[in-house]
């Protein structure tokens, strides 16, 4: 009940917030921060001879790619619904976000995977790391900027409606911010263990550090594109309002004089502030055509009212099981 709550609250949230111009900022901040440090990373790490930090760089560049693929997503969601696509562009968020998330393990993991165990099973010849250390060390104050907007974004929006921070990522539909949080945090993560790496080449002179956390830094990011491309799968085939949301659309219907029963409730998630209802209900066999019509109506404006983000209401009058008085009322 507790989860189902908390699930409750970031919907509301969502339904809440503004446009998507704060996640298209948020976005922005962390492509450029990437970029500029992907050419850092894999300077230095041409010239210390460091796995670890190829790795990086391989991180870096995926993440850039990330973010590209992300504003693609924000900026194509938004246009507006046409005759060829009626119910609008909102889940073609999700695609170039699941994109993004294959990019994350193509571009990243994989390389980093590949680097590290190149590195155990022939070694390397470790370099001058001074670099290496001065482009860690900038990366982490960038990448710490980047995701401290994140974070001011999402942790805003959570507290907006008192929903736990974790429990507001987990549920969010607002994939962007999710990705950007997720990926700098793994950024910062990363650029420990990279560091790690060189310092253990340089205590002991042997590579194996290096490559350890050239591996540590591929499960990193294998970890943060199954997270990120489970989370949009979710949302590609369908996900349903929270339970306790559901709940009240049903209360919400049975507010009617002329609605005697919710007999089916579907509703379906299309983007961070955007979503289908569609109810099978029963009225009162003694209402006319035109309060049917005008219970259709209102009961349209009151789940707009309360819910923001339903765009769409589509409620088919449908007979329900008969009764001896369940017409009556």
């Amino acid at each position: 009940m507790a989860q189902a709550q908390q699930a409750q609250q970031v919907q509301q949230a969502e339904q809440a917030r503004p446009s998507g111009g704060e996640s298209t900022g948020t976005v922005i901040v962390a492509a450029l921060a990437n970029l500029g440090i992907a050419l850092a990373k894999a300077v230095a790490g041409v010239i210390s001879g460091s796995s670890a930090m190829l790795s990086e760089a391989a991180h870096s560049v995926a993440d850039t790619v990330t973010e590209i693929l992300l504003l693609t997503a924000l900026k194509r969601s938004e246009k507006p619904a046409d005759e060829e696509h009626p119910l609008g562009y909102g889940p073609e968020r999700y695609i170039w976000a699941m994109l993004a998330a294959v990019a994350t393990f193509v571009g990243g993991a994989v390389f980093s995977l590949y680097d590290g165990i190149h590195t155990l099973a022939e070694g390397e010849k470790l370099g001058d790391p001074l670099v290496s250390y001065i482009v860690l060390a900038v990366a982490f104050v960038l990448e710490g900027y980047s995701l401290r907007t994140g974070l001011r974004q999402a942790r805003g929006e959570a507290a907006r409606f008192k929903a736990p921070f974790k429990r507001y990522l987990r549920y969010t539909p607002d994939t962007a911010v999710k990705a950007v949080v997720l990926e700098d945090s793994a950024a910062l993560v990363g650029l420990v263990l990279a560091a790690g790496g060189l310092l253990g080449g340089q205590l002991t002179g042997s590579g194996v550090w290096d490559g350890l956390a050239s591996l540590l830094i591929g499960l990193l990011l294998l970890y943060v594109a199954w997270v990120l491309g489970r989370s949009n799968a979710e949302l590609l085939i369908g996900r349903p309002l929270p339970e306790q949301v559901r709940e009240r659309i049903r209360a919400e219907l049975l507010e009617s004089e002329h609605i005697v029963a919710v007999l089916e409730l579907t509703t379906l998630v299309q983007g961070p502030d955007e979503a289908l209802v569609a109810a099978k209900v029963d009225f009162r066999d003694v209402s006319t055509a035109a309060e049917i019509e005008w219970a259709c109506e209102r009961a349209e404006q009151r789940l707009r009212a309360a819910f923001p983000a339903i765009g769409r209401v589509y409620l088919d009058p449908t007979p329900g099981p008969a009764t001896s008085d369940d017409h009556g009322r």
